[in-house]
């Protein structure tokens, strides 16, 4: 009987590592849209790093996802077709559209002001290396395309984490995060951890290797356990 019982906890702990290793994020898409092959190969890069990645169409509803570790907003899907209550989702959540921060409380409604997108760049300035969030790079000048490609930035919340700016612009954040009860913008409270990262539709595959790095490094932070005070 003993030896039945270690079986069943040994079988137990390997499956709950299992689990463990393979954290689940949803990767909403739109999988018809004319930019659907990057977020394929998004969906290809993150289960290279031992994630399972479910990519959903964006005409999914958050309330019908199947507890995710993490939802990734696409830039690919139209904002007029994002379903009410991504804001409101107790679930860390990642996006790369500057057109979706507003309706995620993420930053204030004025487009341009904040938030918007450079056509043209390469460059950010790290502004917090020492947060996990900076991928052990050095604060200062970083390259993290592999072309002058769009950038998406925008002007965050009192509580937000702020990582990097554009090259040249400080005031527009191209990389932070919200810890879980930071405030954002509209007074409202992170549910759950919230970064934004700098993409365009189609510029992941022009990430270098320390855009690559840090887009890593943001997954894995909004995987970690929120800090709480």
């Amino acid at each position: 009987m003993k030896t039945f019982l270690s079986v069943i906890m040994l079988l137990g702990l390997l499956l709950s590592s299992a689990a463990y290793a393979q954290p689940r994020i949803a990767l909403i898409s739109q999988l018809h849209g004319a930019s659907a092959a990057t977020d394929l190969a998004i969906q290809k890069y993150l289960q290279s790093k031992g994630y399972q990645v479910d990519i959903l169409d964006q005409s999914v509803s958050p309330d019908s996802l199947n507890h995710p570790d993490l939802v990734i907003l696409s830039s690919t899907v139209a904002s007029k077709n994002l379903k009410p209550g991504w804001r409101q989702l107790p679930v860390p959540l990642m996006t790369w559209e500057n057109d979706y921060l507003d309706d995620l409380a993420m930053t204030g409604k004025r487009i341009n002001t904040d938030f918007g997108e450079v056509e043209k760049e390469r460059y950010l300035w790290l502004v917090n290396a020492p947060h996990p969030l900076s991928a052990r790079l050095p604060a200062g000048t970083q390259n993290v395309y592999k072309a002058q490609a769009p950038m998406s930035w925008g002007k965050p919340g009192l509580g937000a984490t702020i990582i990097a700016t554009i090259y040249g612009q400080p005031e527009k954040v191209a990389i932070w995060g919200y810890e879980q009860g930071a405030t954002m913008d509209y007074e409202t409270l992170a549910p759950a951890k919230r970064l934004m990262f700098f993409l365009n539709n189609e510029t992941f595959g022009n990430l270098s290797e320390a855009g690559l790095k840090l887009f890593d490094a943001s997954v894995q932070w909004l995987l970690m356990p929120s800090i709480r005070p």
